[in-house]
């Protein structure tokens, strides 16, 4: 074995062992850096509870924060105001109806006439009963009866929250362990906090590297753009294009953006780490002899890929960059969207843009043409993304093929796509309504959804509500002892950047690209690894921990939530 490969299997084999800590629980952690994760007391709250007021206020009322925001979107915000309902006997019936909808949006189909039924009874039906919603309204109680929709009960227990609940939670000590998390998440975020493992592959910027998160024990892809090279070919805007798109969205359908930092060289996005490689590569490279995958298989992929791409455009982003190569596997076989390099935002009062971007052979008639477009250019990218993952090869490229931009443009344009008997009538008929050239035509979203895409015969067996909420199977698990990756000496090293020379209105548009933990991901990576369980402890005696009483001011060593309280006035 040669140096290079004796390097790819050390780096490989530390690599992999992080990847086992992490599947084991909380191994991997750094006891040091865990130790820092310390939910402050209650007197340091001010600089977070106006910050988070100022950034994100109540439309409705400005002198409190967003309900949409601080009750729903973020996870530990969500959780918490979750637990203050429970502990309100006014409140708590609102609670437990939006659990009950939830749990049966995402059960089985053959579960859920059942579930309805019994929503139905315990929250609209006895009037003297403790779990009854007095607020809903006989016409929301009557579309649950007659037809099972729960949407109208729904909005109307949101509002009737925003409208009496949210005051009360903001004064409550639930508020105030929400504004605990929030202070920690606010501080700064640098290397230090994080080991980097083997390089994953290389950018026009710089390169991507497996990294871990040393206080959570976590992995991610630590995206590195080099400084001076950004500076010398023009990259800043690109790069904060990608990075606003990214702190924008959040699904589990899309690569998420956790932190954004910078280095005495290189400005960092630590995102998703996707170890199951590429859906090109899987396409290809897997199973060389029979390439291509099942239409089963095809049709998973799909619908995830559909709900990353509803999730961009109820965000009002175009995608432009929708190919194999760009959706990868995580380590459960799920897909998700990645590279925001080529994604466009259209701005308040714009329903289309113009701009060349994308890749040949997957571009969309009215892009190509040079014409005005909106979000319809991504379904065309999702037909032949379809048309590949079946048949192997694009529908007006094949893979290899030595063509001239020009022919692959005219194909696009003229030609009419050739199915095989590998296609069903019904994947057909779908990938037909994808790649209509005429964008009025065209499937894809409409009127804020994908309703129509989802509900074609191509999909007709999804159940939707438990695929946003990952507890689908996958069709393909990744095996978790390989490394989808080039080799190390494979990624190719970069050169040094000469010439360049950074001054201050650099320095400024790096601290501006340095905003540090991104909230949504921080408080999912802060669940999801156990930190919130062991931080948020509540005296079982109904009394405030002391890191929320003001009159026990914390130690040296800090306050715990383990020791003596101060008693609930």
């Amino acid at each position: 074995m040669d140096i290079g490969g004796l390097e790819t299997v050390v780096a490989n084999s530390a690599y992999v062992a992080a990847r086992g800590d992490v599947d084991g629980g909380s191994g991997g952690r750094d006891r040091k850096m865990r130790a820092r994760l310390k939910l402050p007391h209650v007197l340091q709250l001010e600089e977070a509870r106006a910050r988070t007021l100022a950034l994100h206020p109540e439309p409705s009322n400005p002198s409190l924060p967003s309900f949409e925001r601080v009750c729903n979107l973020e996870p530990i915000g969500r959780q918490l105001f979750r637990q203050f309902l429970d502990t309100q006997k006014e409140f708590r019936p609102a609670g437990q109806l939006l659990q009950a909808c939830e749990d049966m949006d995402t059960s089985e189909d053959s579960e859920k006439p059942e579930a309805a039924k019994k929503i139905v009874a315990e929250h609209m039906g006895d009037k003297n009963a403790a779990s009854f919603c007095p607020f809903l309204s006989a016409a929301a109680a009557q579309s649950a009866r007659a037809n099972g929709s729960f949407a109208e009960a729904l909005a109307e227990t949101l509002e009737h929250l925003r409208a009496h609940a949210l005051a009360k939670y903001v004064g409550s000590p639930h508020y105030l362990r929400y504004l605990q998390f929030k202070w920690l998440e606010m501080q700064p975020m640098g290397e230090e906090w994080f080991s980097d493992f083997r390089v994953l592959g290389k950018g026009g910027f710089g390169e991507v590297c497996a990294c871990q998160a040393k206080a959570t024990g976590k992995l991610y892809a630590n995206k590195k753009l080099n400084k001076k090279r950004l500076k010398k070919r023009g990259g800043y805007e690109g790069a904060m294009v990608e990075k606003l798109i990214l702190e924008k969205v959040h699904s589990r359908f899309i690569v998420s953006l956790s932190y954004a930092f910078q280095t005495k060289q290189e400005l960092c996005l630590v995102m998703t780490i996707m170890n199951g490689g590429d859906l090109r590569f899987h396409i290809y490279d897997v199973d060389e002899a029979n390439p291509g995958f099942t239409e089963a298989r095809t049709l998973f992929y799909s619908a995830q890929i559909v709900c990353g791409l509803e999730h961009l455009h109820q965000h009002r982003i175009i995608y432009r960059d929708l190919k194999p190569e760009n959706v990868l596997l995580d380590d459960m076989g799920h897909v998700r969207l990645s590279d925001m390099g080529l994604a466009t935002e259209l701005q308040e009062g714009e329903d289309k843009t113009k701009g060349y971007a994308g890749t040949p052979g997957f571009m969309a008639p009215e892009l190509v043409k040079g014409e005005l477009y909106d979000y319809s250019v991504d379904y065309f990218t999702l037909g032949v993304t379809i048309f590949e993952m079946i048949q192997a090869k694009g529908p007006f490229r094949y893979r290899g093929e030595k063509v001239e931009n020009k022919e692959v443009k005219r194909r696009i344009l003229n030609d009419s796509v050739a199915y095989s008997d590998r296609f069903s009538a019904d994947c057909r008929e779908t990938c037909e309504a994808l790649l209509a050239k005429d964008p009025a035509k065209r499937l894809g979203f409409r009127d804020g959804s994908c309703n129509e895409l989802k509900k074609h015969r191509f999909f007709a067996a999804m159940n939707w509500g438990r695929l946003q909420a990952g507890m689908l199977e996958p069709p393909f698990v990744p095996d978790s002892k390989t490394v989808y990756a080039k080799d190390v000496n494979e990624v190719g090293a970069f050169s040094s950047v000469r010439g360049v020379t950074i001054v201050e209105e650099d320095k400024d548009f790096y601290d501006s690209f340095s905003t540090g933990s991104n909230p949504i991901s921080w408080q999912e990576e802060i669940i999801e690894t156990g930190v919130f369980q062991e931080l948020n402890l509540w005296p079982a005696d109904g009394s405030l921990p002391n890191d929320l009483c003001k009159d026990k001011l914390p130690t040296s060593e800090g306050a715990s939530g383990r020791s003596s309280a101060c008693t609930v006035l």
